[in-house]
């Protein structure tokens, strides 16, 4: 019988890699978490003894000696909503090259599954946290505030931060374009909105305020779910709203996926943009000013959300503070044809 260890069920060690190289395992180690702190030869012959190898650093071997991995946990409420793909994008432009790498969690709106995923995230002891919002449940609030690591809060601003923050006022925002429908001639100007969300819930708020100042709020004018947002919802809620409030005469939508659905029937109805409807959307991809006519929107600074935040990030980590620890990126109402009389 024999103690030898089938080269396959073997795993290369640091050891391995510092003998090849003919060095010592704390001078490997240093090569492949600070770079910069070995000369250029001897980094590239690390790198080809790491190939020849296959070497793959341990994570849970180096957070137990560092006390952190080197992984930064990003939480996002859904991976196929192209706000969030956005968002995600400014986020791995700006961690590319970095000694970071990124775990990637999806909430899917989902209280408990975000607190779910924050414990097995911090069971790995991130380097940091990206995360939506600032509308955990009581239990994720205290595991963020336990963390012991960077943490950003991203998309929004207001509320009481964790650590930074960087987004901008859905309020303000919703309240800017329904106030410019009302300064168009809009006497009945109605919101439509789907999923409902935290986020989507201060929009709707933003909406009601500013129609509440001009006194043309009604009830009847308001139409939400909880489903999932998409073209062919926006064109069904249209319809509906229509029927119990044919006085409507603009629409605000908590999301351009609807306000595409919204444009569809209204075409479909034989309604004249904007002489008998005036339409915006929020967010502002690229298919609004694609539309005919094209599409009013409030656009939002969703990849350079992904980049501050990682920039703060990446700041505390290498031992500075960030400029500033909230910043608020604001948004641009985008007037197109959908809603000038």
């Amino acid at each position: 019988m024999t103690d030898d260890v089938p080269p396959h069920s073997r795993r290369t060690t640091l050891a391995d890699v510092a003998a090849r190289v003919g060095v010592s395992a704390i001078t490997v180690s240093r090569a492949l978490r600070r770079p910069d702190m070995v000369s250029e030869p001897l980094r590239k012959r690390i790198a080809e003894a790491v190939d020849e190898l296959g070497y793959v650093p341990d994570p849970a071997a180096r957070a137990l000696a560092s006390r952190r991995s080197n992984v930064i946990g990003v939480i996002i409420p859904s991976i196929t909503n192209n706000v969030f793909s956005d968002v995600l994008t400014g986020i791995y432009d700006t961690l590319e090259g970095t000694a970071y790498d990124i775990q990637l969690g999806n909430s899917r709106y989902n209280a408990a599954k975000e607190e779910a995923l924050l414990r097995v995230f911090l069971s790995q002891r991130p380097a940091g946290l990206i995360v939506t919002g600032f509308d955990q449940s009581p239990a994720a609030r205290r595991l963020l505030e336990t963390a012991g690591c960077p943490i950003v809060q991203i998309m929004e601003t207001g509320g009481n931060p964790v650590d930074m923050m960087v987004g901008f006022s859905h309020f303000d925002a919703a309240g800017a374009a329904t106030r410019h429908l009302i300064a168009q001639g809009y006497r009945a100007p109605a919101f439509i909105g789907a999923r409902m969300d935290p986020r989507s819930q201060r929009r709707f708020q933003g909406y009601r305020a500013a129609t509440t100042e001009a006194g043309v709020f009604s009830e009847a004018r308001v139409l939400t779910t909880a489903d999932p947002s998409n073209v062919s919802l926006g064109a069904r809620l249209f319809a509906e709203l229509l029927a119990r409030a044919p006085e409507t005469d603009a629409v605000l939508c908590n999301n351009d996926d609807l306000a595409l659905g919204v444009l569809f029937e209204a075409r479909r109805q034989g309604m004249e943009i904007p002489g008998r409807l005036g339409l915006c959307g929020f967010n502002d991809l690229e298919m609004m000013a694609c539309a005919e006519p094209p599409v009013s929107s409030v656009r939002t600074f969703r990849q350079q959300m992904g980049q501050q935040g990682s920039e703060m990030l990446l700041a505390r980590l290498n031992g500075q503070e960030p400029e500033q620890r909230l910043v608020n990126l604001g948004y641009e109402l985008i007037v197109r044809q959908s809603t000038l009389r």
